[in-house]
């Protein structure tokens, strides 16, 4: 059942056109994905279908009993309300069926009853079960906490970008559109909120989401069709991240043989036509027309990438020395953000850092550019180490010169020549260099204040990669870029030969970066992880060690307290291989024990990480299989143990 349907939207900007005849239906329930490049125009075409912008030309019906809410990147608030006071307009409708099935209550105790008003007392009990139940009102507080907003009484108007867009969002999921409209859910979200977030839209959730994110696990876990809007066109695709990436490799591959043919063709006709031939049949004029129309086709043209793969040489080289933390501890207004943090980064390290918002991620990355200074221990910077900080704010950017001049470090670069920027032994020249970056000569001039956030996060990207930098500092890199440039950024960074700290809430980009996590867990703590994301995930999932030896078996409860004899449901007998089986489990279980020990042991080794990439991730991959087969085994000594006195009288 549509819950929105559009036919024939395009929208133009200027000379640029965004989309041309879209066509577009999101059924009820359904969740779906929209991707494309920075600047392609997702956003615009989410404001047009949400009601906050007009298309150029075209229709959408939206369903006359549906509720459409929309995120924006940027959410209107009133300055003046708590977060509580917003999230609770969310319920609006909710209250509304609940404050008048209490007015009907009270008018029937004191009129008492009548059909008319039983009637619309029914009518008003069914509206709140549909709107959620009778305890929807502790729903605001439940999901500000989840949302990690602690503040609720706070006026939004001395709020962070951030923690507005986390009010935004917790009043949209508390309203439970028929329709939720989202730009960017995850920007602003710490890992395990977003896991929160990706597990509730796909599991609880039951309104249809139509969602621009770059977070590919979560396009991957809730949508069931990914939309892409490409060069004005949007293409469809059933399912989620990893679905797409193969159908669209499909459709491209069909793309460039269709263009193969065309081309062909075109070769083939230009030769007959040079022949001149003398008698121009009805038929010849016909293939001529023909001819002519095919030639002059657009060919097809695929969207631009982000090239960085030749970056990596130049990154200055690293001396024995990197980076060391003795025993450091950060304060902040009395508050202990970092106790006691020791680390010693190795040539090739890629440290991803986790945690809560307002942990102090961002903190320690300005101990290390000693901007803010240790409360207590030392921060030692290599004599030969050069650092490049790509800040969340973008700071580094002046919004009143061109991308050119941001690049070349001076104004009126355009006039009196950028210069080049050098890569190792190599040179490239500047105007080149950000055509790397998806920027044209011609798109090189406009100002960088009137840029998108992606389009700013690609210029302050090039801007820190060009100076030969072997330690890169990157707070939320993730923010605003499009899955194709991430996608190009990881590929960077996984042979970038210096070292890399990086705050991130993106799991995917910490699963192929990090070598290795900081997890800042309360009170100052800061804990090492080996691996990516989902190691640390799978680590932090996992019983303690001792909970793996199967149990010893329990004493029956005395006579006195026991339960009422319930009917025991069948097993199975074991059979005579299996009893061989669980003779001989308890060994196996220990020298799966031993083999995860040794792996734990492989990822912990610093020199693992000194420039061996690949090396580390197979070591991960290893310990993950380790504790997989030991929890394969204890899985199943219970079920034998479970199964072992069956059949016996």
């Amino acid at each position: 059942m549509p819950v929105l349907s559009a036919r024939r939207l395009s929208k133009a900007f200027g000379p640029q056109t965004l989309f041309t005849d879209i066509a577009l239906t999101i059924t009820r329930g359904e969740k779906v994905g929209l991707l494309g490049i920075n600047g392609a125009g997702k956003s615009t075409l989410l404001r047009v279908l949400a009601g906050a912008e007009t298309a150029d030309e075209g229709v959408i019906d939206r369903r006359r009993d549906a509720t459409i809410l929309y995120l924006e990147q940027e959410p209107q608030l009133d300055d003046a309300k708590s977060a509580r006071e917003i999230v609770e307009e969310g319920l609006s409708a909710w209250k509304k069926a609940t404050s008048r099935y209490d007015a009907l209550s009270h008018q029937i105790d004191e009129q008492g009853p009548t059909d008319a008003l039983l009637a619309e007392q029914a009518e008003c009990a069914e509206q709140v079960d549909v709107l959620g139940g009778w305890e929807r009102g502790h729903i605001v507080n439940d999901m500000l906490t989840k949302l990690g907003v602690r503040d609720t009484e706070r006026p939004v108007g001395s709020m962070s970008g951030g923690e507005r867009r986390r009010v935004a969002l917790a009043h949209l999921l508390v309203a439970q559109p028929t329709l939720a409209i989202l730009d960017e859910p995850t920007n602003h979200l710490d890992t395990s909120t977003i896991d929160w977030l990706e597990e509730y839209l796909s599991s609880e959730y039951e309104g249809a989401v139509l969602m621009v994110t770059h977070d590919r696990y979560v396009l991957d876990s809730v949508c069931d069709r990914t939309l892409e809007l490409d060069r004005g066109t949007l293409h469809e695709y059933q399912g989620g991240y990893g679905d797409y990436l193969d159908q669209k490799a499909e459709r491209l591959a069909h793309e460039d043989r269709a263009e193969q043919n065309r081309m062909n063709f075109v070769r083939r006709e230009k030769v007959w036509l040079a022949r001149g031939p003398k008698a121009r049949s009805t038929k010849q004029k016909a293939r001529i027309q023909r001819a002519e129309a095919v030639i002059a086709a657009d060919p097809v043209r695929h969207a631009g990438r982000v090239e960085l793969g030749g970056l990596d040489g130049g990154a200055g080289e690293l001396g024995k020395s990197v980076l060391d933390l003795e025993s450091v501890s950060l304060e902040i207004g009395g508050k202990m953000l970092v106790r006691d943090l020791t680390l010693h980064l190795v040539a090739g390290e890629r440290v991803g850092i986790i945690g809560p918002n307002g942990a102090g991620k961002t903190s320690l990355l300005r101990a290390v550019t000693g901007e803010l200074e240790a409360a207590s221990g030392k921060v030692i910077v290599g004599t030969r180490t050069k650092i490049a900080l790509f800040d969340q704010a973008r700071a580094q950017l002046r919004d009143d010169w061109s991308i050119l001049d941001n690049i070349a470090e001076r104004e009126g670069a355009e006039r009196t020549g950028a210069g080049v920027v050098k890569l190792g032994k190599d040179t490239i020249e500047v105007r080149s260099y950000l055509e790397l970056f998806l920027f044209d000569p011609s798109k090189q001039r406009q100002k960088v204040g009137s840029l998108s956030g992606g389009e700013r996060a690609r210029v302050a990207l090039a801007k820190i990669l060009k100076d030969g930098a072997n330690l890169l500092l990157l707070d939320e890199p993730t923010n605003d870029l499009d899955v194709a440039t991430l996608s190009a950024l990881e590929e960077l960074l996984e042979t970038w030969p210096g070292c890399v700290i990086t705050v991130s809430h993106d799991r995917y980009f910490l699963d192929r970066v990090a070598t290795c996590i900081l997890a800042f867990e309360g009170d100052g703590k800061v804990e090492r992880y080996a691996g990516g994301y989902s190691n640390y995930q799978a680590f932090k999932a996992a019983p303690p060690r001792s909970s793996t030896k199967p149990p010893a078996p329990s004493a029956p409860p005395p006579a006195s307290l026991k339960a009422p004899s319930v009917p025991a449901p069948q097993l199975k007998p074991l059979s005579y291989a299996e009893r061989l089986e669980l003779g001989k489990i308890m060994e196996a279980i220990a020298s799966a024990e031993a083999a995860v020990v040794v792996a734990e042991g492989a990822v912990n080794d610093p020199s693992l990480y000194a420039g061996k990439p690949d090396e580390a991730r197979r070591a991960g991959k290893a310990l993950e299989a380790a504790q997989a087969e030991v929890a394969r085994l204890v899985a199943r000594w219970e079920n034998l143990e479970s199964r072992k006195d069956a059949g016996k009288k």
